[in-house]
C-alpha cells in the first residue's frame, strides 16, 4: 500500500502502511482493539447510529404534535418515543461521541502514545455499548420474551411514582435502569482514563497551560463525569431495591420521597449539560482559531473559565425544581447561582469574539458551523438566565419554552460543534476529506430546520402549551405553529442523512488529505492521517502552545519550539 511521509517534532519521519487483513481479521482486531484510536472511532459511529434513531424517534413525535387532535401515534406509544428519544440523546449519543472524540484526539494532542489504561479503555467502551443494547432490547423483552414487548414510558428523568411496580408493571423500567448503570460504570472508566492521560502522560515540555485546551476542557469534563454519574447510579440501585427488595426511598406511599428521587436526577441532571457542552467548548476553542489564522485569544482565562464552569455547575440543579416545593430561600440561593454560571461563560464567548475579531476567518464546513454555534449558544444563553429566575420558571416551567431552551443547547450549541468537530478531524481519522458541495447542503439545511423548530417552539410555550402533551384542541392557537415546527425537525432529518452519506461516500472516494490539510498547530496534525498505532515515531517536544506552527516556522522570531 506504499507509505506516508509525515512531520514530527524532530524531524520528518515515513510510516510504511500494513498490508490488508481479511474481513474476520479486521473486525476480529477492532472487537479485541485496546488503540485508543479505535476505540474512539467505535464510539463515534456507534453515537451517529443511535443519532439516526434517537432523530426517527422524534420525528414520529412531531409528526404526532404536527396537527390538533391527531391520533398517529397511541398515547402511551408517544410517552415511549419520548423517553427513548431522551435517553438515546443524552446517554448513547451525547455522552458516546463526546467520549469518543476525547478517546482520539486527547492522547495525540498532548503527544501520548495511547491512554494511560488502555484495557480499561477497552473495557469502558464495550460497557456503555452494552447500554444501547439493553435499552433498545426492551422493545423485544419489557413485558418479558413470550410477551409482546415495549419500551420505557416514564420520561427521560423517570420522575416517581412512575417507575414504582404498580405505575410500571413488566421490565421496561428494569431495562432502562440496568443501562443506565452499565453506561455510568463505562463513563466512570472513561474519566478516569482521561483524567490520568491528562494529567501524567503529557510529552515533554507541555506543561499545564502549553496543553491545547480541548485537553483541559475534557480533564473538566471528566471531574464532573466522576461526580455527576455517582450519585444517579445511586438512586438507580435505590430504584431496583424499591422494585425487587421491599424498599420505599421512592414510595410515597409507604414513607418515601418521590422528591428524593428528582434531588438525585438533577445532581447528575443539571452536570451533565455541562459534560456534555464543555467538550464542545474545548472544540471551539481549537476550531475557531486555526480558521481565524489567530491564536486563541486570552488562555489563561478561557482556562480559568472552563474550570470555573465545571465548579459552579455542580451547585445549579435545583433550578430544575423551582414549582417542586422548595422553600424561597432554596429558590433564591438556585436563582444566584444560575446567573452566577453565566458570568464564565460569557467571558468564553467574549474570547471566541475576541479571536474571530480582526482575523483572517476562512468559512470552510468547520467554520461555518462554528460560527452557528457561536450565535446559537448565545440566545441559548439568554433564554437560560430567563429561566433562572425563579417567578418566571414559574411560569413557564414543564411547557414548550423550557423543550426549546434546552435543544438549543443540546443541538444549537452541542450538536453544531459535533458536526464542526467531525468535519475537521475527519481527514485525521480516515486521511479522506469530506466533500465540501455535501457539507454546505448539510450546514444549510440543518440550519434552516433548527432554527424553523426551535425558534418556533419558543412560542408555544409563551401561550401555555405543557411538554409531553401528545395531542391538544384546535382551539389552543397552536396548530400552524406545530405544523412548522414539525417541518423543520423533516429538514434536520434530510440534512442528516446528507451528512452519513457523505460521510459513507467519502471514506471510499473522497480527496486524500494528508497529514495537515487545515494548516493547523496542534500535534495530532504531526502525524499521518489516519495515525500509526504508535501515534509518532519520536516522542515529540513542545515549546509553545502551537508546536506544529513552530515546527513550520523554525525561523519565526515568535516561535518556541525546542
Amino acid at each position: 500500500m506504499g507509505s506516508q511521509t509525515y512531520p514530527v517534532a524532530g524531524g520528518l519521519q515515513t510510516e510504511t502502511a500494513p498490508s490488508r487483513h481479511g474481513y474476520l481479521e479486521e473486525i476480529h482486531s477492532w472487537i479485541v482493539t485496546v488503540d485508543h484510536k479505535k476505540l474512539g472511532i467505535m464510539y463515534i459511529v456507534y453515537a451517529l447510529l443511535f443519532l439516526v434513531i434517537g432523530g426517527l424517534e422524534a420525528i414520529l413525535m412531531r409528526i404526532q404534535l404536527a396537527a390538533p387532535g391527531l391520533h398517529f401515534l397511541e398515547p402511551q406509544t408517544f410517552n415511549r418515543m419520548f423517553t427513548m428519544h431522551g435517553t438515546t440523546m443524552v446517554f448513547l449519543v451525547g455522552m458516546m461521541i463526546l467520549f469518543g472524540f476525547g478517546n482520539y484526539l486527547v492522547p495525540l494532542m498532548i503527544g501520548a502514545r495511547d491512554m494511560a489504561f488502555p484495557r480499561l479503555n477497552a473495557f469502558s467502551f464495550w460497557m456503555s455499548a452494552l447500554a444501547g443494547i439493553l435499552l433498545y432490547f426492551s422493545f423485544i423483552g419489557g413485558n418479558g420474551l413470550a410477551g409482546t414487548g415495549t419500551a420505557p414510558d416514564m420520561g427521560w428523568f423517570a420522575y416517581a411514582p412512575l417507575t414504582e411496580k404498580a405505575f410500571s408493571p413488566g421490565h421496561t423500567t428494569d431495562y432502562w435502569t440496568i443501562a443506565l448503570l452499565a453506561n455510568g460504570i463505562g463513563s466512570i472508566g472513561t474519566s478516569i482514563n482521561i483524567l490520568a492521560t491528562v494529567f501524567c502522560m503529557r510529552t515533554k515540555g507541555m506543561t499545564l497551560m502549553r496543553m491545547p485546551m480541548l485537553p483541559w476542557l475534557y480533564a473538566t469534563m471528566s471531574f464532573l463525569t466522576l461526580l455527576a454519574i455517582s450519585p444517579l447510579t445511586a438512586a438507580q440501585a435505590m430504584l431496583m431495591i424499591d422494585r425487587y427488595l421491599g424498599g420505599h426511598f421512592f414510595d410515597t406511599q409507604a414513607g418515601g420521597s418521590a422528591i428524593l428521587w428528582a434531588h438525585f436526577f438533577w445532581i447528575f441532571g443539571h452536570p451533565e449539560v455541562y459534560v456534555l457542552v464543555l467538550p464542545a467548548f474545548g472544540m471551539a476553542s481549537e476550531i475557531i482559531p486555526v480558521f481565524s489564522r489567530k491564536a486563541i485569544f486570552g488562555y489563561p482565562a478561557m482556562v480559568a473559565a472552563s474550570v470555573s464552569i465545571g465548579f459552579i455547575s455542580l451547585g445549579v440543579w435545583a433550578h430544575h425544581m423551582f414549582t417542586i416545593g422548595l422553600t424561597s430561600y432554596g429558590n433564591a440561593f438556585f436563582t444566584l447561582s444560575t446567573m452566577l454560571v453565566g458570568v464564565p461563560t460569557g467571558i468564553k464567548l467574549f474570547n471566541w469574539l475576541a479571536t474571530l475579531w480582526g482575523g483572517k476567518i476562512q468559512y470552510r464546513p468547520p467554520m461555518m458551523f462554528a460560527a452557528a454555534y457561536l450565535i446559537q449558544f448565545l440566545i441559548a444563553g439568554l433564554t437560560g438566565i430567563m429561566l433562572s429566575v425563579s417567578a418566571w420558571d414559574w411560569q413557564l416551567h414543564n411547557s414548550y419554552f423550557v423543550v426549546a431552551h434546552f435543544h438549543y443547547v443540546l443541538v444549537g450549541a452541542i450538536v453544531f460543534m459535533l458536526f464542526s468537530a467531525l468535519y475537521y478531524w475527519y481527514p485525521k481519522m480516515t486521511g479522506r476529506m469530506l466533500d465540501e458541495k455535501l457539507a454546505k447542503w448539510h450546514f444549510w439545511l440543518f440550519l434552516i430546520g433548527f432554527h424553523l423548530t426551535f425558534d418556533l417552539m419558543h412560542i408555544p410555550g409563551l401561550l401555555g402549551m405543557p411538554r409531553w402533551i401528545y395531542t391538544y384542541e384546535a382551539d389552543r392557537g397552536w396548530g400552524t405553529l406545530n405544523l412548522l415546527i414539525s417541518i423543520g425537525g423533516v429538514i434536520q432529518g434530510i440534512a442528516v442523512l446528507i451528512f452519513v452519506y457523505n460521510m459513507v461516500h467519502s471514506y471510499f472516494k473522497g480527496e486524500l488529505a494528508g497529514p495537515d490539510p487545515w494548516d493547523a498547530w496542534t500535534l495530532e496534525w504531526a502525524t499521518a492521517s489516519p495515525p500509526p498505532s504508535y501515534n509518532f515515531a519520536t516522542d515529540p517536544v513542545v515549546g509553545s502552545r502551537r508546536p506544529l506552527w513552530d515546527l513550520k516556522h523554525p525561523d519565526d522570531p515568535d516561535s518556541a519550539f525546542e
